[in-house]
């Protein structure tokens, strides 16, 4: 009964914004088969230090490396497929409910299932490029050449060295997370799935909205300010919501 309450108050909040934007993390793709970072017990970093697989120190210093550890886990994403909560969000899209998706995640299952108004703010695992020349590869061709044992893998035009187009710790956000943040300033509800918010600058998105839903398996920072907190699976609730809404 809980449950169904909460799905009404959510569909209820949806109803009434002019404008919904919606922002993800890895907690919406442990149901495609990838680990999420912080989960006690199974999370990536429980036995990895993240400043040492995936860091911009690692890539520039240690290549090696970065190739052998790092990039391994940004390449195991790739083959994982959309689930349920991806496919509902591109629905909602279409229909005019929510106007994006914000996605700290690098998997492009947001793409794959359909939506198209995504902000990748931490990059994406379809292209790589040269830190020289600027050119850009498909993440095929960084695989190919790993594969190949060229590593680090060298751009074939100037002999730079090639990386994935991936925001690394010691990175810049991209231009696009500025973008994301005009769109979170002129909307009414931000609703966050599968996120901690425990990582910046990502984190403060939530201060600029008046409503904010958070759907996250664990607490988070912002539980305290958000409208309704679901402590449910990303398919479940999102499944939840969008029977109501189509009713």
């Amino acid at each position: 009964m809980e449950n169904k309450n909460l799905f009404k108050k959510v569909t209820h909040l949806i109803k009434n914004s002019k404008k919904v934007m919606v922002l993800t993390g890895a907690g919406i793709s442990t149901e495609s088969g990838i680990p999420d970072f912080r989960s006690p017990g199974k999370g990536l970093w429980e036995n990895m230090d993240p400043m040492e697989a995936l860091s911009t120190r690692v890539l520039f210093n240690y290549p090696e490396k970065f190739y052998s550890v790092g990039f391994k886990i940004l390449s195991s994403m790739r083959n994982a497929e959309p689930n349920e909560a991806h496919y509902i969000l591109s629905e909602m899209e279409k229909e005019g409910i929510i106007f994006g998706v914000i996605t700290q995640n690098i998997d492009n299952l947001h793409q794959k299932a359909g939506s198209k108004n995504v902000y990748e703010v931490h990059g994406n695992t379809r292209v790589g490029s040269c830190i020289n020349c600027g050119r850009k590869v498909s993440f095929e061709v960084l695989e190919e050449k790993v594969n190949k044992k060229q590593i680090p893998p060298r751009c074939d035009k100037c002999g730079g060295l090639l990386r994935p187009d991936v925001v690394l710790f010691g990175d810049p956000m991209p231009y696009v997370f500025d973008l994301a943040v005009k769109e979170v300033r002129t909307s009414d509800l931000l609703i966050v799935i599968g996120s901690s918010l425990v990582v910046s600058p990502v984190n403060f998105l939530p201060d600029l909205v008046d409503h904010l839903i958070i759907i996250n398996a664990t607490e988070t920072p912002y539980d305290y300010k958000a409208d309704v907190v679901m402590r449910e699976r990303a398919s479940y609730a999102l499944r939840g919501i969008w029977e109501i809404i189509k009713s």
